[in-house]
């Protein structure tokens, strides 16, 4: 391996072009894909979750695509353990890891660490959770920002899962959370290169749309049928997530279908949204702006000009 082996990091938002980008920039810099999405793991849930199909594909090498049956549970902490593993075999290879994927705590387990499962203490968290209720997530915020200021400067002061999960592991531990939370990131011989694709709002709000239309067309209302009827249980993660939970309601006759489309187009704008929000916290993002004629492999041969500068 390099003293520093670079991988590059590919984030937006949905439906802003990620999966064509990441193809070009895989046949222009010789690499391979890791796909940091949260549902694009499981296995028949393809049309809803905008899946590369294999004729997109090609002969490229993909990686957390496919791996799980829709009824088991996938965590940031399991995605940052098969990602850092299949980085390092990339690098082996001696070829470019492709970060791709619009969950910035995928990417953010991956990169700077995530909540190690050892320090966990039932009867405390409940506690934590008795305090928060009383006295709200500002004042637990303060208690973190005295104990572990790093990880206070990392996450938002109204995020009480995480305020709780700090405080917990400071607790057990006796260390800050970010002292212990290393266990399954990058190694540091690894040097990540972040890229963002930005549209336009307006613009970024009809390609969503657009993409909802083609997903009914392609057949998602008879992916997710398929899918409550096998033996699934209608509880799982992944059928309460965007675009299936909607449909679902349709097919169980809560809604009309008109009315479950449109759920689907405002859910997923404002989705969009949230992801936006969270990548822009994070300075390390290199923005290429689209407009809407521009080109998408323009805007991978961009990212891959800027890449390669950085690897003479």
């Amino acid at each position: 391996m390099n003293a520093f082996s670079r991988v590059l990091i590919l984030v937006g938002p949905t439906a802003s072009g990620k999966t064509a980008v990441s193809l070009k920039l895989a046949e222009l810099l010789n690499g391979e894909i890791v796909s940091a999405d949260s549902r694009q793991v499981y296995r028949g849930m393809d049309i809803g979750t905008a899946k590369p199909a294999p004729e997109e594909i090609g002969d490229i090498p993909h990686h957390c695509l496919d791996i799980l049956d829709p009824e088991e549970p996938f965590s940031a902490g399991d995605f940052a353990r098969l990602a850092r593993e299949a980085v390092i075999q990339i690098i082996g290879r001696k070829r470019v890891p492709i970060i791709v994927g619009g969950s910035g705590l995928y990417v953010q387990a991956l990169v700077d660490g995530f909540f190690p499962g050892n320090y966990r203490n039932i009867d405390l968290r409940a506690n934590l959770k008795e305090e928060a209720k009383r006295f709200g997530s500002g004042y637990l915020y303060a208690r973190l920002q005295s104990k572990d200021p790093c990880a206070a400067g990392k996450i938002h002061p109204n995020d009480q899962k995480r305020i709780i999960r700090a405080l917990e592991v400071y607790s057990i531990s006796g260390k800050p959370i970010s002292s212990v939370q290393k266990e399954e990131t990058l190694p540091g011989f690894f040097s990540p290169n972040f890229y963002g694709l930005r549209f336009p709002r307006e613009i970024l709000k009809e390609r969503i749309r657009q993409r909802v239309d083609q997903m009914v067309e392609q057949g998602l209302f008879e992916e997710v049928r398929k899918l409550m009827d096998s033996s699934i249980d209608p509880g799982a993660n992944s059928l309460d997530s965007l675009g299936y939970k909607e449909t679902a309601a349709f097919l169980r006759g809560e809604i009309g279908k008109d009315e479950a489309v449109e759920r689907i187009k405002r859910n997923t704008v404002r989705f969009a949204k949230r992801q936006m929000t969270w990548f822009r916290r994070d300075s390390r993002i290199k923005w290429i702006d689209i407009e809407e004629t521009t080109p998408l492999n323009s805007a991978a041969e961009i990212i891959a000009r800027h890449f390669q500068g950085e690897n003479p």
